[in-house]
Parts: C-alpha cells; sequence; structure tokens
C-alpha cells in the first residue's frame, strides 16, 4: 500500500526515462518540457513585432499557445507526444528553434509592408523548356472529346420531351 501510493504520487519523479529517440542525430533533451515551455513563450513574445492582421502571426500565435497550454499541463513528455501528435519532443525543440529563426526572418523581409497600389514587372520568357522538365500544362484533349461535346450541344430539341416522357412513364 505504501509503495503504491510513494509511486503514484510521486509524478515526475519516477516517470520514465528516455533512453534514444531513434532519430539519427537528434539527441535526448532530459528536460524538454522546460526547453519548449521556454522556446514557446519566446516565440509568442517575438511574433508581436508581426502586424495583429496578418495571417502569419495569427497562425503562429493560434499553434504556439496551444503547445505552450500542453506543455503546461502535462508534466511527462510521453503525454506531450500524445497529446500534441506532432512528433518527438525533440522534434518539437527543432521546430520551435526553426520558427524562432523564421520570424526573425520575416520581420526583416517585411513582406507584408507592400503598398496597395504596387505593381510588380511580369517578365515574360519564351525559351524552350528542356524535354526532363515537366510543363505542368495537360496535353491537348483528343478529338473523341469535341466530337461528343459537339453532339451533346446539338442533340435536336424534338429528343428532350421524349426523354422526360420516358422516365415520367417509369415512375
Amino acid at each position: 500500500m505504501f509503495l503504491r501510493r510513494l509511486v503514484t504520487g510521486a509524478g515526475p519523479l519516477f516517470a520514465r526515462v528516455k533512453e534514444t529517440t531513434g532519430i539519427v542525430g537528434l539527441d535526448v533533451v532530459p528536460n524538454a518540457r522546460e526547453v519548449l515551455i521556454s522556446l514557446y513563450k519566446k516565440t509568442l513574445n517575438e511574433i508581436k513585432a508581426v502586424p495583429e492582421d496578418e495571417g502569419y502571426r495569427k497562425a503562429v500565435e493560434s499553434f504556439t499557445t496551444n503547445r505552450l497550454r500542453v506543455c503546461e499541463e502535462e508534466e511527462d513528455w510521453e503525454q506531450i507526444e500524445k497529446k500534441l501528435a506532432c512528433g518527438q519532443v525533440e522534434e518539437l525543440i527543432e521546430e520551435a528553434q526553426d520558427e524562432l529563426t523564421l520570424i526573425s526572418k520575416m520581420i526583416e523581409w517585411d513582406p507584408w509592408g507592400v503598398p496597395d497600389d504596387y505593381e510588380c514587372e511580369v517578365i515574360e520568357n519564351d525559351a524552350p523548356v528542356p524535354k526532363h522538365v515537366p510543363l505542368h500544362r495537360p496535353g491537348p484533349l483528343p478529338e473523341e472529346f469535341f466530337k461528343t461535346l459537339e453532339a451533346i450541344t446539338s442533340a435536336p430539341k424534338k429528343d428532350e420531351p421524349a426523354i422526360a416522357e420516358s422516365t415520367a412513364s417509369k415512375e
């Protein structure tokens, strides 16, 4: 009885220790929860430099707030991974670090600072595309398609009542 109470009430003291991530080059972070909480708080602070009405800011705030909430509620790394369902905590740490880097780049690039009346120059290039590069354009439609289309659109009008009558007689 005493041992059961000690083990169940101990919380993270007896939590399972992660030995490996199983991913080459990605080491286990023993204090992953604390690292994630710190990174998520930093992300939420830095994203404030982006204008409030920008979709990028709204998206980052949304998923970061959700992940921070889960990390603050759960003490165990396994539960964090299970609830977020976005990979291992070590992967989440790398992702959060990458997001922080992207935020600083986005602030530097200022993609939302383009004036409404800005017009960009369109450069058309008629150079031939090499054969190994897909054009991403559908090929020409087969001749049968056009014949069928013509037959459907030029059907005599007198057939329409006959079709309607035949379906009505079946009912």
